[in-house]
């Protein structure tokens, strides 16, 4: 990255030197610069040292890519499951594209005012910079503890095994989770370019997939479809119905909910690698309403299509198989239970491709910060011109989440321990914004979230913090332990001196600054 210059006040130099400038002049010029990485610097545009390869096509993948993962494929069933019926899980499927929403106009302001790639860690650091280190600590130790890439892993490998007709089993499902995860890692640390273009290819898989799967289930609603394995089709939602053993208590929906807004989640995908897009303020505020809007219309005809196939006993049943079965139901053996799924397991492997490209940079940053032991390893875009570091630092955590836990009750928990810490962090970054709107009025907004938008998600976030602690009916959850395991979980977890690396990027050391006032 390229560092901010900070000149002698004795010196009348533009920042940027004309490029006649003679060698002697830039060599004075050295000597009377003092590089600086201030937090005040987070309002000015800053390059990657990789460059700006991200077009507008490519950031609409890289945040589609993010919204679209494993949840339209996997937690409708869980969803129904835990909500009791119909009715109200497509509600909720409303609600948190509305939830979303308040997110994403959050999102767009803190990214056009301070366009820089780090997401939530450059808005915070810049909001909170008292007491010092205080934010960049919680936002560093959640990033690499809370931030891997597991639940689309465990999915790649449900789906490869089932398409192939394999019986799963707890080290063929990890070992195909992990395999991916390690060569995901090498293609984006090794291969950038590469790495990218596969992503996109994926993310335009994944896209079409789920258009499939919404217009297969209007087709079979509208012509009443019949055939052995889709037998009364249009009976299969009971319209008179729908809200029939719905289940109303706040602890069991907010659990329902959270697994709603994980399938919403990273419409600020973009935020985090800004440093790499062309126009990032243009870009950003085209790229993120219309994934949106996507992905809005698209889950709510892919929860249509379900329902209208798979019987609501199946539905719940299905764990996290549920689009498994609907192509079963519709194409039969062959096509629907082996090409389909392969698919499916494609969409997820593109997922965990965005997810992993956007946090080993959110990592990067963190180690440019000095807050990860060995910064300059971890900083360096050594030997291939892509974040190795970054991705070490998220591949440890995801590798141990997959191969630690226990098979069975494990999505569902990896699904709410992603989704809770991160409600504080919005809650954060909410009530930041309102700060700076009153004491930073001279900050330039390209964009200016609506502030309705920005009090409700607040208060969704306070209703959510405290949701997992009300007990859910007969104290049964969604997961075979203590229903409020993920909330604990997630709850629990100077000076400063400017390096310039031999690739240019710059980094901050915390070092000990000895007192010479003696």
């Amino acid at each position: 990255m390229t560092p901010t210059l900070e000149h002698d006040s004795s010196l009348q130099r533009p920042l940027l030197p004309s490029p006649s400038a003679s060698a002697d002049d830039e060599a004075d010029d050295q000597r009377s610069i003092k590089l600086t990485r201030h937090v005040e610097d987070a309002v000015l545009p800053e390059t990657a040292t990789l460059g700006r390869n991200l077009s507008w096509t490519s950031a609409y993948i890289l945040v589609i890519s993010r919204v679209i993962g494993s949840g339209i494929f996997a937690t409708p069933g869980s969803i129904v499951k835990t909500t009791g019926s119909i009715g109200l899980a497509m509600l909720l499927w409303i609600a948190g594209s509305f939830i979303a929403w308040c997110g994403m106009v959050v999102g767009l302001e803190y990214g056009c005012m301070l366009p820089r790639s780090g997401g939530e860690k450059v808005y915070l650091e810049f909001t909170y910079q008292h007491p010092r280190f205080f934010a960049s600590t919680l936002v560093a130790v959640n990033a690499v503890l809370l931030g891997f890439t597991a639940s689309n892993c465990i999915v790649f490998g449900e789906y490869v095994l089932f398409a192939f007709g394999v019986q799963p089993t707890e080290f063929s499902q990890k070992s195909l989770a992990l395999g991916l995860l390690t060569a995901i890692t090498i293609i984006h640390g090794s291969l950038l370019r590469t790495g990218i273009w596969i992503q996109n290819f994926l993310g335009w898989i994944k896209v079409g997939v789920v258009i499939f799967t919404a217009f297969t289930g209007l087709y079979v609603a509208i012509f009443n479809v019949q055939s052995p394995e889709v037998s009364s089709s249009s009976s299969q939602i009971p319209w008179d119905g729908l809200w029939n053993d719905s289940i109303w208590g706040w602890g069991t929906l907010a659990t329902a909910l959270f697994k709603v807004s994980y399938s919403y989640a990273g419409l600020t995908n973009l935020n985090n690698v800004l440093n790499e897009v062309k126009n990032p303020v243009r870009t950003l505020k085209t790229v993120a309403p219309a994934a949106l809007f996507t992905s809005c219309l698209l889950y709510l005809l892919v929860n249509f299509a379900y329902f209208t196939v798979v019987p609501l006993d199946e539905v719940k049943a299905s764990g996290e198989l549920i689009a498994a079965l609907f192509f079963e139901r519709v194409f039969g053996e062959g096509f629907g239970k082996t090409i389909l799924p392969l698919a499916i397991a494609i969409s997820a492997a593109g997922n965990v491709m965005v997810v992993t490209f956007t946090l080993a940079r959110v990592n990067q940053e963190i180690a440019r910060q000095g807050f990860l032991p060995y910064s300059r390893l971890f900083s360096s875009s050594k030997p291939f011109g892509a974040p190795m570091g970054g991705l070490i630092v998220h591949y440890i955590p995801s590798f141990l989440v997959i191969a630690i836990p226990p098979r069975g009750d494990v999505y569902n928990f990896i699904l709410d321990v992603e989704g809770y810490p991160g409600q504080f962090a919005a809650l954060a970054t909410s009530f930041g914004l309102l700060w700076l709107r009153k004491k930073r009025s001279d900050l330039k907004r390209p964009f200016k979230a609506w502030l309705p938008a920005v009090w409700i998600r607040i208060a969704i976030c306070l209703a959510l913090i405290a949701a997992p602690f009300f007990p859910p009916k007969d104290g049964k959850a969604d997961v075979g332990f203590f229903y409020a395991t993920y909330a604990i979980v997630g709850v629990g977890i100077v000076e400063e001196e400017v390096e310039v690396l031999s690739d240019g990027t710059s980094i901050t050391k915390l070092v000990n600054v000895k007192d010479n006032s003696n």
